[in-house]
């Protein structure tokens, strides 16, 4: 699922037993990363006409953990311009959590969202390819 918020993109992404990679069935943080890549995408399409390359990582947070089975909603906007350079803030929030002590398919949907990572980053469009 794809959104556009006031000023930025959002997308929601259950995640499953295959981004689990760690015992408990714990989520690799750059799974995270990848979910701001598939935003910062999106930016770039919405803003210049084409998707852009990521260039760096500005500051990567990993704040809460992530279970196959949680629902992720990950958002991004942008937060500055240069000619070709986009400055991109990046958050991504646990929606749905997962509760295996009730049961092998118990979840719940969370009042108040956990956020579970932010990072701020640095896409380009080439001029040329800006549209």
């Amino acid at each position: 699922m794809t959104e556009r918020s006031a000023d930025g993109v959002v997308i929601r992404v259950r995640m499953s037993a295959h981004d689990a990679h760690y015992g408990g069935n714990l989520v690799d943080g750059a799974r995270m990363l990848a979910l701001f890549g598939d935003v910062a995408t999106e930016l770039c399409i919405r803003d210049s006409g084409d998707e852009g390359l990521f260039a760096g990582y500005d500051r990567v947070e990993f704040l809460a953990p992530v279970y196959a089975g949680d629902y992720i909603e990950a958002e991004g906007r942008i937060a500055g311009r240069g000619n070709r350079s986009r400055a991109m803030e990046f958050v991504a929030r646990k929606v749905v959590a997962v509760r295996p002590e009730r049961g092998p398919s118990a979840a719940e949907a969370l009042a108040e969202p956990v956020v579970v990572c932010r990072a701020k980053g640095t896409c380009v469009v080439p001029a040329r390819d800006q549209g």
